[in-house]
């Protein structure tokens, strides 16, 4: 029960960082995207007030083994630059920039946006849904013609 109200708690905290800071707000996103255009470097400052707390609490956690309310804290990501990574990286920024919003903004926005935004969070939702499918068959895709070229 407890670990709900913390994650309500958390997901309530970061909608609201969201909408104080216009992450939600796709025109703004895209303007901070747009480095050679209209650049609007305001977004600089959310992403500064992020990365400071963020180091704090990498460093927290590695010198702990639980969190506080007791459940095993998770072993850092692997940090191996791989093709899923760059292809992952690439999708990604190539999203956030069309659309000016990436998967957190995109959920808090979803409500705010009308259709429009309800559209790009079903698009966005059956991607994710969609991948595991889609990078088992380009693997077996792979793998068959690896195999042919021997």
């Amino acid at each position: 029960m407890m670990r709900a109200v913390f994650s309500a708690l958390s997901g309530a905290l970061f909608g609201a960082g969201l909408l104080v800071s216009g992450m939600v707000d796709t025109v703004k996103v895209q303007g901070w995207l747009d480095v050679f255009g209209a650049w609007d470097p305001t977004l600089a400052f959310v992403m500064g007030g992020a990365i400071l707390p963020m180091a704090i609490a990498w460093i927290v956690a590695e010198r702990r083994k639980t969190s506080v309310l007791g459940t095993p804290i998770p072993a850092k990501p692997n940090q191996k630059l791989d093709t899923n990574l760059i292809l992952g990286s690439a999708m990604f920024g190539a999203g956030w920039g069309l659309v000016g919003l990436c998967p957190g903004p995109a959920l808090a926005a979803s409500f705010l946006n009308g259709v429009s935004g309800l559209v790009f969070l079903v698009a966005m939702v059956a991607a994710m849904v969609a991948t595991p499918a889609l990078r088992r068959a380009l693997t077996a895709i792979g793998d068959t013609a690896w195999t042919s070229a021997r």
